[in-house]
């Protein structure tokens, strides 16, 4: 198959995987919000897992066709993409408030991506080939920090929920409290306290998440040997194609998703997928693991990926400090945390390109 023939399948699965990926964003946003879980567990839990299927069958796929490094770097790579739309969608005109708007709770999943991303770099350097009911030590790490934190993280959601609005991307706002309203006090506020009817049915929304897994299930295998095989074309490696195409094109169901939140204000919604989808991603490994026979995915992956993972823990932690900033001192007229996000990224993607070069 030529270089064109690999491009354009490449091209056609991907906006597969993509229009599936958001509308499963979109109704299980619908599906979630409806639960009154509370927009930060609500965005960083249910929309994360839910944007982040298209990484889930893809990286699965890439794993059973024996392109591990494609997988791992899709992760990681997925990783640095998400940061790059919190800084794109900060810049935008809608998203303008949104470090200052987003609650400080955020950190605490920042926090949480960050860890679980230093914990699979040590993982991928001391590449332990021990495992554990086919789940190798640091998969095992990852599964442990992740359940316990998105429990606390629960629990924080359901005590701050009497506080919050839950903003579906139908369009409805269903305010929790007084609170919540003084903050969207307008001439017609008699008329604030009324939920609007959606769009979308509770069950359409569940059908339609389901149809939507269904596709991506099917596209994204064709995805994988496609990246893999322009990979090969190229000669660049699946290292540089897992992390830069492959983690963008995975990452575009988010960024759909995040600027859609932002012009329905619901900052929550749109941070908390994010830095969700990031400790997601991380807890992905031990799914690998399972996928394929023998040592842990991190013990044989390029060890090239630590310095995409190096970068995505420094872009989480410049976006960590912008929200505790910015939440206190407001928005300057140029975004420094967004613009060094956006300029670390470029930087670490070249880094990437040029050690898969050099090897």
């Amino acid at each position: 198959m030529t270089l064109a023939e690999l491009g354009l399948r490449f091209v056609l699965s991907a906006i597969m995987v993509v229009l599936a990926g958001t509308q499963l964003a979109r109704s299980g946003d619908i599906i979630a919000a409806r639960t009154q879980l509370g927009g930060v567990w609500v965005g960083s839990v249910f929309i994360a897992l839910a944007t982040s299927l298209p990484e889930i069958v893809t990286d699965l796929s890439a794993v059973r066709m024996g392109a591990p490094n494609l997988a791992v770097g899709d992760l990681f790579g997925s990783s640095m993409a998400n940061m790059l739309i919190l800084a794109l969608v900060s810049l935008a005109p809608s998203g303008a408030e949104l470090f200052r708007r987003a609650t400080l709770d955020h950190v605490l999943y920042a926090s949480l991506a960050i860890m679980l991303t230093a914990i699979a770099t040590v993982g991928l350097i001391l590449r332990p080939p021990v495992t554990v009911l086919g789940i190798g030590l640091t998969s095992w790490c990852l599964l442990a920090v992740y359940a316990i934190a998105s429990r606390a993280a629960f629990r924080q959601s359901t005590v701050a929920q009497s506080a919050t609005e839950v903003v579906e991307m139908s369009g409805s706002v269903q305010i929790g409290s007084a609170a919540s309203a003084m903050d969207h006090v307008t001439d017609d506020t008699a008329s604030t306290n009324e939920v609007p009817k959606t769009a979308m049915s509770l069950q359409r929304a569940v059908v339609l998440f389901v149809g939507a897994a269904l596709v991506i299930v099917l596209a994204a295998p064709q995805f994988a040997k496609a990246a893999e095989g322009i990979a090969i074309a190229t000669g660049v490696g699946t290292t540089f194609v897992g992390t830069w195409l492959v983690g963008l094109s995975t990452s575009l169901p988010e960024l759909v998703t995040s600027f859609a939140a932002v012009r329905l204000r619901a900052y929550d919604m749109a941070v908390g997928n994010l830095f969700g989808s990031n400790a997601v991603n991380m807890a992905l490994f031990a799914l690998l693991d399972l996928a394929q026979p023998g040592p842990p995915i991190l013990s044989i992956a390029d060890s090239a990926h630590a310095v995409s993972a190096l970068v995505a823990i420094v872009l989480m932690t410049i976006a960590a400090a912008t929200l505790v900033h910015r939440s206190r001192h407001g928005r300057t007229v140029a975004e420094p945390g967004s613009l060094l996000i956006i300029l670390g990224y470029v930087l670490g993607i070249g880094l990437v390109f040029w050690r898969g070069i050099k090897e």
